[in-house]
């Protein structure tokens, strides 16, 4: 059974730093891309980063690009997510997520994710 628990989400200032971790069991980790989405109240949840399987291949969307990083360590099934500079529009649950399929594409479509975590909350406030 596939399971993502994400953890590491917290109350922030403007400007400020956070890691979030998901740890997955249940599936050949090594073999699968894992993104992390996000949704803010009143919108719809939305494709932030996504790391490839095999070769590390990373996708960030324009929102997030150069503030945050992903990173997967396939010994321990953690995927991580480094988040730098959080602004007013970053505040969400982040959720992690694995595709349907193994070694499917990382890319700016995030499609065929199929199997998410329950999210962790993400509050960048002065």
């Amino acid at each position: 059974q596939v399971q993502l628990v994400e953890s590491g989400g917290d109350l922030v200032q403007p400007g400020g730093s956070l890691r979030l971790s998901c740890a997955a069991s249940g599936f050949a980790f090594d073999e699968y891309t894992i993104g992390w989405f996000r949704q803010a109240p009143g919108k719809e949840r939305e494709g932030v980063v996504c790391i490839a399987s095999s070769e590390g291949r990373t996708y960030y969307a324009d929102s997030v690009q150069g503030r945050f990083t992903i990173s997967r360590d396939n010994a321990k099934n953690t995927v991580y997510l480094q988040m730098n500079n959080l602004k007013p529009e970053d505040p969400a649950v982040y959720y992690c997520t694995t595709t349907v399929a193994p070694y499917y594409y990382c890319s700016r479509f995030f499609v065929g994710y199929d199997y998410f975590g329950r999210g962790t909350q993400v509050t960048v406030s002065s």
